[in-house]
């Protein structure tokens, strides 16, 4: 087996870039003979995504999905593991999501085609004015009636702990005024750690918050709502088995263009 592991690795890369490929393809054309630009994003929803852990054998469970009004605009808010935590996302998440990504991401052939054609939201963290540009058109896409996915850490966790939280997805969620949705994820690490392009099988649980308004909150009120989200993704953490979050919280940036919403 190990001399076959080194194989069986390159036949997932490989599988996995050209699902990718396929089904963007696919669901472009499927968009332009329709003229209905959610149709790639559903697809995405029930066919991309759950590829990424059948691949390895790997159990997806969710735990059932709290009473929400789907048919109105959210921002789910999730802790982040791993590169897999996109398609489980929007494989957990019962309507079409756009999510902050990277801005080099636009410019990978396919996906970032596929991205921009879809609506996602392109941050450039080294660059104020632009990040700032950016969480304006979020902020305009969520009005519009678009789901909006971020991780408030900003960047992966190494130990699987939720890592302190960065201020720009809530400054987005009070000036969209909607509600945020709570998520944890669990196990994705396991799967594909950062760092690693070695895919492995293990469990991945998904827990899914009750949605927690934004009426009404100002100014200071923010961190305090930031600090609420945070403890209630650390309690949904640990009911799908994971460690909660780290023990020490340093105080979140201030400036927009280190909220590091991408992933």
């Amino acid at each position: 087996m190990k001399l076959l592991s080194p194989l069986i690795l390159l036949f997932q890369a490989v599988f996995l870039i050209l699902w990718l490929v396929f089904w963007i393809t696919v669901s472009g054309l499927a968009a332009l003979l329709t003229l209905n630009g959610e149709l790639p994003l559903m697809m995405a929803r029930r066919f991309w995504a759950p590829m990424h852990w059948h691949i390895t054998g790997s159990p997806l469970h969710v735990e059932p999905l709290p009473d929400v009004d789907w048919s109105k605009p959210h921002i789910f808010l999730m802790n982040h593991q791993s590169a897999f935590d996109i398609p489980v996302a929007f494989a957990v998440i019962p309507v079409n999501i756009r999510f902050i990504a990277k801005h080099v991401l636009k410019w990978i052939p396919f996906l970032g085609w596929y991205m921009a054609a879809t609506g996602m939201i392109f941050l450039n963290r080294s660059n104020r004015r632009e990040a700032m540009r950016s969480l304006k058109l979020a902020g305009e896409r969520i009005r519009a009636g678009s789901n909006i996915l971020a991780f408030p850490e900003g960047t992966r966790s190494k130990d699987g702990r939720i890592l302190p939280f960065k201020k720009g997805s809530f400054v987005l969620a009070v000036e969209a005024g909607v509600p945020i949705i709570p998520m944890a994820v669990e196990g994705t690490r396991g799967m594909l750690p950062k760092g690693s392009i070695r895919l492995r099988r293990h469990p991945i649980r998904v827990k899914v918050g009750q949605p927690i308004s934004t009426e009404g909150i100002k100014g200071a009120e923010r961190e305090v709502l930031m600090n609420q989200v945070r403890d209630i993704i650390i309690q949904l953490h640990r009911d799908i088995g994971g460690e909660g979050g780290v023990p020490e919280e340093p105080p979140a940036s201030e400036n927009p263009q280190n909220a590091d919403l991408a992933p």
